[in-house]
Order: C-alpha cells, then structure tokens, then sequence
C-alpha cells in the first residue's frame, strides 16, 4: 500500500486533487513549458506577476516559461460549439513570488470549464473549490464574491475613477475609499454604498443588505446568481466554510461575475484563486463562457514549517560492530506500525525524533 506520509504536503495534496477531479469528470491536460511570449505580452493584466522568463528559440522566436496555466488551456484546446472542455492540469509555472526574491518554479494543479458555462457549471466549479480546500483541512474559508456589484454601482463613473475605487475595495479600505470619491465628484449616496460593500464579510445573513445596495440590473442579476450559488452549496452542505467577501476585485477587462479565494489556518496568503473569465475568452477570439481555479501547492510547503517540528519518529542507534542484518530486520520491525525510523550510528545534529532506540544483539532494543 502506498504511504502518502513519504510526500510533501504539496504533493499529497496534488495527489489528491487530480483524484477528486477524474472522478467528477474533468480530464488531465498536459501542456508544453513553453509558449511564445506574445501570448503573455498581450495579457499582461490576467497575469498574478507581470515579470515572465524568455529565451530566443533556435528558429528565432521569442519564448517565455509559462507564467500561467489558464492562457495556454484557452490557446491550446478546440473550441466545441454548444459543448464544453472539462480539464484539470497539474504543473509547474515560472515567476516571481512577493515572498521570495527572484524568479520562483511554483507547482499548481487546477481544473477549467470552457464553453457553454452556466449556473450548474458554475455551482460545480464552486463546489470542487471547497472540496479541495477540505482535502488539506476542514477549517478552511472560501470566499466568495461577484463583479456584479462593483461594476453595477460604478458604471457611470469614469475608468480611471472606477479602476481607483477598485483598489481600495480590493484594501477594504473604507476611509481611503471615502476620500477618494470627495476628490473624484462621486454622489455621496453612491459613495457610501460603496463603502458600505466594502465592510461587508459574512455569510447567508449579509443578502438582506446586499438587496438594499443593488438598485441596478448589473448588481441585481449578481445578487441573484450568488443566492443561487449559496442553495447549490447548501444542498452539498459546503455552505458552513462559505463566506461573502466583496472586497475580492479582478480586472473586469479579462474576469466578470463570480470570483472566489481559498484559506487555510496557519497561512496568511490565499491558496486557491478562480473564478468567471468569459471576457478573457473574448480577448483571444472564443465563444462561450469559462470558470475555474488554480491551487497554489507551494503555500502549502509552508505547512510543514509550522508542524510539530518532529524530523522522525524513531532514531534506532547501532554500533559499528553490530550485525547488519540484524539492525536492519529491528528497523524494519519498529517500522511496521507506519511510524518513520530512522538508523545512524550517533545521533544526527539538528534533527529531533520523538523517541531514540538503542539497538541490541539478539533483535532486542
């Protein structure tokens, strides 16, 4: 039987991911490292890091390490009139990290549903989200949100304006946000819906206040499809670890409606992104609509750092002069029960076992 404690938290993780997918219908994707650069040059703004690596290729094309896993899914697969392209994909992807200085190789499995995407694609997306999440722990968050809102109560305002307004939605920063529209001319009514969404974070109970900011189509349609979203989840029961968050903001040039982020204790970044980019479809020349996410399996190395601090469970200790077979047939013994045992003949500097075993002739210890 395969033992998952021999992987890394990432690759468990992975592992059980790309299970979870297959069974619900998704199919691998495999995709080559590189892509011209141009792809990315023109999407620059969909990019989570705008530096991207490139090398001239020997016929004398400009090439880039992929940045980005979903460009080169929408580039790469056939487009299917009425259908749909369910994929999941687990790879590497090359760029800077804010944690980290210098250019990163950070492995990311995700799923895409392209195509003819409506409420039941949608729900399905949101449901597989949490599910990964509760793969690596059951106390995580998943927040959820929707352009609808932000770009209902903005659309008469200028672009510059309202790309400014987004920014401090996406800080919650409701003080900045205030001043900035008393500088820019916005209506005070106006204003302080928009701060009023940005204070919002919650669950089911937040609807009734949502319902007396949407006055306008755009922002009562979004209302309507996030209700929706919710019975989905309820009926699942995902809806306990659900929470509405609109200070979630992508650019509304490539992203439109839902949008969510993935949480777990003990690490302060986001693990899971995704969301509805049917504008970005529209950029590359598609039809249709497109929903998915990305876990970023590198944040969840960092789970091991703050672990018990345990490096093994067993330090068997042996003398020079003791029989190989027999240590090796003791080590095998102690390891039987799934614990991790470790042989040396001193006790290895910088590491901590919870328990150290002194080897003995006769298979005693």
């Amino acid at each position: 039987m395969f033992d998952e404690t021999a992987l890394k938290s990432g690759e468990r993780a992975s592992a059980r991911l790309r299970a979870l997918y297959r069974r619900r219908g998704y199919c691998p994707y495999r995709m080559s490292r590189f892509e011209e650069y141009e792809l990315y040059l023109r999407n620059k703004n969909f990019l989570v890091s705008q530096d991207i690596l490139t090398f001239t290729d020997t016929d004398g094309r400009l090439m880039a390490l992929k940045p980005d896993v979903t460009l080169s899914i929408i580039k790469n697969t056939p487009e299917t009139a009425g259908g749909l392209q369910k994929v999941y994909y687990h790879e590497n992807v090359y760029r800077t990290s804010p944690a980290a200085m210098g250019y990163r190789e950070i492995m990311q499995t995700g799923l895409e549903c392209i195509g003819q995407v409506g409420p039941f694609e949608e729900g399905e997306v949101l449901s597989l989200a949490a599910e990964s999440l509760a793969a690596v722990s059951d106390r995580y968050l998943l927040d959820v949100s929707h352009l609808g809102f932000a770009a209902g109560l903005t659309a008469r305002l200028p672009e510059t304006v309202r790309r400014d307004i987004l920014a401090e939605l996406g800080r919650k920063n409701e003080a900045a946000l205030r001043e900035l529209c008393a500088s820019s001319g916005v209506d005070h009514a106006l204003a302080e819906k928009l701060c009023a969404l940005a204070g919002l974070y919650g669950g089911a109970e937040l609807f009734p206040r949502l319902e007396a900011l949407a006055e306008d189509e755009t922002s009562r349609a979004a209302l309507a499809e996030l209700k929706a979203l919710w019975e989905i989840m309820e009926s699942l029961g995902l809806a306990e670890n659900l929470r509405l968050d609109f200070s979630i903001v992508n650019d509304m040039s490539y992203y439109n409606g839902l949008i969510f982020r993935g949480y777990l204790p003990g690490l302060a970044s986001g693990v899971l992104a995704g969301g509805r980019y049917d504008n970005l479809l529209r950029k590359m020349g598609r039809q249709g609509g497109a929903v998915g996410f990305a876990v970023y399996l590198d944040q969840l190395e960092r789970l091991e750092e703050t672990g018990s601090g345990w490096d093994g469970d067993i330090l068997l200790l042996y003398r020079t002069e003791d029989d190989p077979a027999a240590v090796a047939k003791r080590a095998r013994e102690l390891g039987r029960d799934g614990r991790t045992v470790r042989t040396d003949r001193s006790e290895p500097a910088g590491l901590r076992f919870r328990e150290t075993v002194r080897f003995e002739e006769g298979g005693q210890a």
